[in-house]
């Protein structure tokens, strides 16, 4: 009798345990709210599964068009949208309210794991004050991770201070000019750099102008949004990047973009690979110092775009831990190869990769 009620026992919690871990809540979206916060808190791991009906009609619009967007034109790029590869009026989302919280495609329905912990928040792919009518009903399920990864268990190999200092400081142009720090080091394996990278919304920069130009075209042909320039080679333990990544806006929108460059270590921690990368923000233009030419004129703050980098990849849910070093006689003031002077705190931020959390 006790094996049975002890079994009635177990089965009722564990009903319970699902009820209480599935979570479901219902909205409806104007494209007048900007980006809603659906009061849905995730943490790695967690289902989601999203479902969206209604239609907008945008005035410039010849017919209405439901969660999955318009189709993308010509228009679309010199439009500035949250998320550039979609269609103007998509239901999106993200997770996270940092600058660095990328936005996704929902659509009409959309079943996801996610990949970080954050509030959940959904908007409307479009510009600011464009003139549109209607709005979206969603229905949004949230299902508790099975268990929690703790990541943050997990020992990882000290990043020493001769390790560290073995880097140079600053990477130089092919003529030797000094130039951007070295402000981030990646610990991980090829295929792990380009995966959390490609999760946290990075993107591979073409290599020279021709190239970008040829994607410009094929971009708008193929009507996605083109969001990267070339990216001119810099130097570091004498060899040029091994991959430059960028996030940015639109084509005809140049002014603006996060952009690093990373060159493979020769040396290894611990059996894994290390990277190390310089990234600046480009906040507009510029005159080149050294040509009289013109080039992006970058923020001074260099620490920002270091910690947006680490915020970007705590996005892509593979990171194991990160963490800073200062090197010995750290760079604090500086110039680019092109002559913009930049500051910085000297630190040097490590990033552990490990797999994607399932």
């Amino acid at each position: 009798m006790r094996t049975i009620s002890t079994i009635l026992v177990m089965i009722t919690m564990a009903l319970l345990t699902l009820l209480i871990g599935a979570q479901t809540h219902e909205l409806d979206l104007k494209p007048a709210d900007g980006w809603v916060d659906t009061k849905i808190d995730l943490v790695a791991g967690d289902s989601l599964h999203i479902t969206a009906s209604g239609h907008l009609q945008y005035s410039t619009a010849k017919q209405p068009n439901g969660p999955e967007g318009l189709p993308r034109g010509y228009w679309d790029l010199i439009r500035l949208m949250p998320f550039n590869d979609g269609g103007r009026g998509a239901l999106i989302g993200r997770i996270g309210d940092s600058d660095a919280a990328r936005p996704f495609l929902i659509g009409p329905e959309l079943t996801m794991r996610s990949p970080v912990a954050g509030r959940l928040f959904v908007g409307i792919n479009q510009p600011a004050n464009d003139s549109v009518t209607g709005s979206y009903g969603l229905k949004i399920s949230c299902t508790a991770a099975a268990k929690a990864e703790a990541r943050a268990e997990v020992t990882v190999a000290a990043f020493t201070q001769e390790l560290i200092d073995s880097i140079p400081r600053r990477v130089s142009d092919a003529s030797g000019n000094l130039g951007d720090r070295v402000n981030f080091v990646l610990i991980g394996s090829s295929e792990q750099v380009k995966a959390a990278l490609k999760a946290a919304g990075w993107v591979v920069v073409d290599r020279t102008r021709n190239d970008a130009v040829l994607s410009a075209i094929v971009a708008s042909v193929s009507k996605q949004g083109y969001v990267t320039l070339p990216m001119s080679e810099l130097l570091l333990f004498d060899r040029v990047q091994d991959y430059g990544y960028a996030q940015a806006d639109p084509f005809q929108v140049v002014a603006s973009r996060h952009h690093f460059r990373i060159w493979k270590a020769p040396f290894q921690l611990s059996g894994q690979e290390v990277w190390a990368g310089a990234g600046m923000h480009d906040v507009g233009f510029d005159r080149d110092q050294r040509t009289n030419g013109v080039t992006h004129k970058i923020d001074p703050d260099s620490d920002k775009e270091r910690d947006y980098i680490r915020d970007s990849l705590l996005q892509s849910g593979m990171v194991i831990k990160t963490d800073y070093i200062t090197p010995t006689d750290p760079v604090l003031n500086a110039t680019t190869a092109t002559g913009s002077a930049y500051t910085s705190d000297g630190r040097t931020l490590l990033v552990y990769l490990g797999e994607a959390q399932q």
